[in-house]
């Protein structure tokens, strides 16, 4: 690959409902990040701005791999919504409209579902205690916590608190109390939901790693598991955040989410922003 020191790097700027990342494409040529990188990335007034990082990485199996990272420099097995934005990027660059991607949480599927958007099948949820991971055995329906939070994994730790209105919660102080509680060992992310109809739920996220975003994907699929295991709903809803609507349906073959995505821009960063982090 050139030296980006001296060329520059290639990346994207992508969004579903406002959830929005920086995505790299090392399919051609490897891509080294550091946490210093994506840290120095997702800073908003020194760097680019971001919710996730994503790599598109070669496959072994499939049409891609895919690396995420928190913009705490962090890792995380899955991303939901920056999953679908690269789908729909790999779909109308092959014209495919059905892929077959992997990350470390396993193998993913996205079709192409027309004007409703992009599908991903986030893969099953883990309910399980050991799965999720908590720190010892829990019912995770019922956590030992104020307010009778719900567990679910879906590649990363989720912890859905349902409340009578969400609007009435200050999610700035409300999810780092409890994103670092003893509970969960890799820390979690936290959602406040509401029902506010038939198979409709309302719900803002605090994102490990990230702090509030307008959307998660991965917290809209756990969430909607939640809900339907306290038989709150059926198990296709409607979730409604901050950046607006996806549609959930845990299905027999794992929770599908299909939404809309936004490829913003293409840019380069610079040598010199690039140096810098070396030095």
């Amino acid at each position: 690959m050139d030296d980006p020191i001296i060329h520059g790097l290639p990346f994207m700027k992508m969004h579903g409902l406002g959830n929005d990342f920086v995505v790299l494409d090392a399919r051609a040529h490897p891509v080294s990040v550091t946490p210093a990188l994506a840290v120095a990335l997702a800073d908003r007034h020194r760097g680019v701005g971001f919710d996730q990082l994503a790599v598109i990485a070669p496959p072994t199996v499939g049409d891609a791999h895919l690396v995420f990272y928190n913009a705490d420099g962090s890792e995380s097995a899955a991303c939901g919504n920056a999953t679908r934005c690269i789908a729909r990027f790999l779909m109308d660059e092959t014209g495919q409209r059905d892929l077959h991607l992997t990350t470390d949480r396993g193998d993913l599927a996205a079709v192409d579902a027309g004007v409703r958007g992009t599908s991903v099948n986030m893969g099953h949820p883990q309910v399980a205690w050991r799965e999720i991971p908590l720190a010892r055995e829990t019912d995770t329906l019922n956590l030992p916590i104020a307010g009778n939070p719900v567990a679910t994994g879906m590649g990363n730790p989720h912890c859905t608190f349902f409340v009578e209105d969400v609007a009435e919660v200050d999610l700035a102080r409300f999810g780092p109390a409890h994103e670092c509680h003893p509970l969960f060992p890799q820390r979690t992310n936290v959602q406040v939901a509401q029902i506010t109809g038939p198979d409709t739920i309302r719900m803002r996220v605090w994102e490990r790693g990230v702090g509030v975003t307008l959307a998660s994907g991965s917290s809209s699929c756990a969430t909607a598991v939640a809900a339907a295991r306290r038989g709150l709903t059926g198990r296709s809803v409607r979730i409604d955040l901050d950046g607006g609507s996806l549609d959930i349906a845990w299905r027999d073959d794992g929770v599908w989410m299909t939404g809309p995505t936004a490829h913003v821009f293409s840019a380069t960063l610079t040598p010199a922003f690039l140096k810098g982090l070396s030095q």
